[in-house]
């Protein structure tokens, strides 16, 4: 247990420098960036399918590919949208969005909810509707403070659910939707690094710093992956969701005292709502995790 949350926790500080990480990696686009990370990520992701002998897992869903030939429209789509997800991540920190990125993975939470809600008719607790109201408030407050609501907070808010959606009509493991998601993301990162402005070995040349920069992209991509996954696999659902609250944190404070965003004195009244309802859920997820727990311990309770 204590081994998963430290897990989950470094896989949170490592995505936070990751985010940082971006805005030293000039003159590397947000597109090259995204592109690397699946090249380099691919092969850190087979090590740990391998250490999971998770293999078998790869060899049923390319047999499914084989008899179920909606898998070859599915597939790429799941991979578009996690794409988009990691496109904009380091692309957001090179164009002063990295607020609205963080704006986004706090809203993610309360999202889901509503998505459980509506597709799945979960019945939603008070403690969660309360939460979602308050959130409601929070995202009031910001269309009419800047007139407008981020496309980048919309994109991450709104992008991910569709894509947990699909990964749950496929009825594939965790592994097996990483695979071939980078697997079919990985011809578009070969474009994109071959049509940029300046050849990869230009720039390799130009900015001999490059050939220490980019390896450890992957390596800090790399093992914040691992990290995150094997936490998941560790770790009770309830306790894992709750601790994804970090993340979002760490990219707030990255945003506003390492990479000079500045936030106007209104927005606080979008953001403090936003906060007030992930403390009420993640508190739910604790009570409700430690409940759990002891009535796994004590079984005549439950």
């Amino acid at each position: 247990m204590k081994q998963g949350i430290a897990l989950s926790v470094f896989s949170s500080v490592l995505f936070a420098a990751l985010y940082y990480y971006t805005t030293v990696l000039h003159p590397l686009s947000g597109a090259a960036i995204f592109a690397w990370r699946i090249v380099l990520g691919l092969p850190a992701l087979a090590l740990l399918i391998s250490r999971a002998r998770g293999w078998g897992e790869i060899r049923l869903t390319a047999g499914r590919l084989r008899r179920e030939p909606r898998l070859w429209l599915l597939l790429p789509l799941s991979a578009g949208l996690i794409g988009a997800q990691l496109l904009v991540f380091v692309w957001a920190p090179l164009h002063q969005r990295a607020l609205d990125v963080s704006l986004g993975y706090f809203l993610l939470p309360l999202v889901m909810v509503v998505v459980g809600r509506v597709f799945y008719h979960e019945r939603l607790t008070r403690a969660q509707t309360l939460a979602v109201l308050i959130a409601a408030a929070g995202v009031a407050h910001e269309v009419w403070r800047a007139d407008s609501f981020s496309w980048v907070t919309a994109l991450v808010m709104l992008g991910y659910p569709p894509y947990f959606m699909l990964r749950r009509m496929l009825r594939m493991g965790t592994l097996a939707t990483l695979w071939f998601d980078m697997c079919f993301m990985l011809p578009l990162a070969l474009l994109l690094l071959h049509g940029q402005d300046m050849s990869v070995p230009q720039q390799f040349m130009r900015h001999p710093a490059l050939f220490g920069l980019v390896p450890l992209l992957g390596l800090i991509s790399s093992v914040a992956l691992i990290s995150y996954i094997s936490a998941s696999r560790m770790l009770p659902l309830g306790l894992f969701g709750i601790l994804g609250y970090v993340e979002p944190v760490l990219l707030f404070w990255v945003a506003l005292l390492f990479l000079d965003e500045s936030m106007p004195a209104l927005a606080w009244f979008t953001y403090i709502p936003i906060w007030m309802a992930i403390l009420l859920m993640a508190g739910e997820g604790l009570l409700e995790w430690r409940k759990d727990g002891r009535n796994e311990k004590n079984p005549a309770r439950a």
